[in-house]
């Protein structure tokens, strides 16, 4: 239901210029040449010396994964903390090659970093909700700012649809998520209207077991990137 039904339902509860240089007396300057020094037309025309060259060069498109990369990603992804030899052993590669997979997946800003998957209602947040935003035109960049700054924020994003922006929220209660939109998000100007939408139950796809991919109890909790592990 949109927020503001919600809000509504609510109500009854609660450089200065450089001086001319050289000393009194001092000879003039002999004068300056009309035409450009020797060899300044090869340096113009040369591309490494232009300064705009370097910034107008194209980005490094991303090296395409191959299957192996693939199932190491999902490795990771299911226990941040896998050894390289339990990689390595799963799928069916050295530790040798699977350390240099890894670190290339870093390297390429593939990886961007290992975290850990909660349990938010065993964390103590047992109030889940994507919240749909519709925001003033061009004031992307300044909602995210704002809504990063949201308690239990977990994930932004800018969609294309019938609204703007999507919000995922996770909060100790529901009284906290009513307040959380009623009043911190409703308050910023340029949000025009918000929809939640409630989570009552979720699933994790990297979840070990058959329906998330392959078993992981095996794996070590040893961090992926030493390469000497046991």
């Amino acid at each position: 239901m949109p927020d503001e039904q919600m809000a509504a339902a609510g109500s009854e509860g609660g450089a200065g210029p450089v001086p001319p240089g050289g000393a009194k007396g001092a000879p003039p300057a002999p004068p300056t040449p009309s035409g450009p020094p020797p060899g300044a037309a090869a340096a113009s025309s040369s591309p490494s010396s232009s300064p705009s060259s370097a910034a107008s060069a194209p980005p490094v498109p991303p090296r395409p994964l191959d299957p192996i990369d693939r199932s190491i990603l999902r490795l990771l992804q299911a226990d941040g903390r896998a050894s390289i030899r339990s990689v390595a052993e799963q799928v069916h590669v050295s530790r040798a090659n699977a350390y240099a997979r890894i670190n290339r997946l870093i390297d390429d800003g593939v990886i961007q970093g290992f975290t850990a998957r909660v349990n938010h209602e065993r964390a103590g947040q047992g109030a889940s909700a994507y919240i749909t935003l519709k925001i003033v035109q061009n004031s992307w960049r300044t909602v995210r700012e704002k809504l990063r700054e949201l308690p239990g924020a977990a994930h932004i994003a800018l969609v294309s649809g019938d609204f703007d922006v999507l919000l995922l929220v996770h909060t100790p209660d529901n009284r906290t998520l009513r307040e959380l939109v009623l009043t911190r998000l409703q308050s910023i100007p340029e949000v025009l209207s918000t929809r939640t939408l409630l989570v009552f139950e979720e699933t994790d796809l990297l979840e070990p077991g058959p329906a998330g991919g392959p078993a992981l109890a095996s794996l070590n909790p040893l961090p992926p990137l030493t390469e000497e592990q046991p």
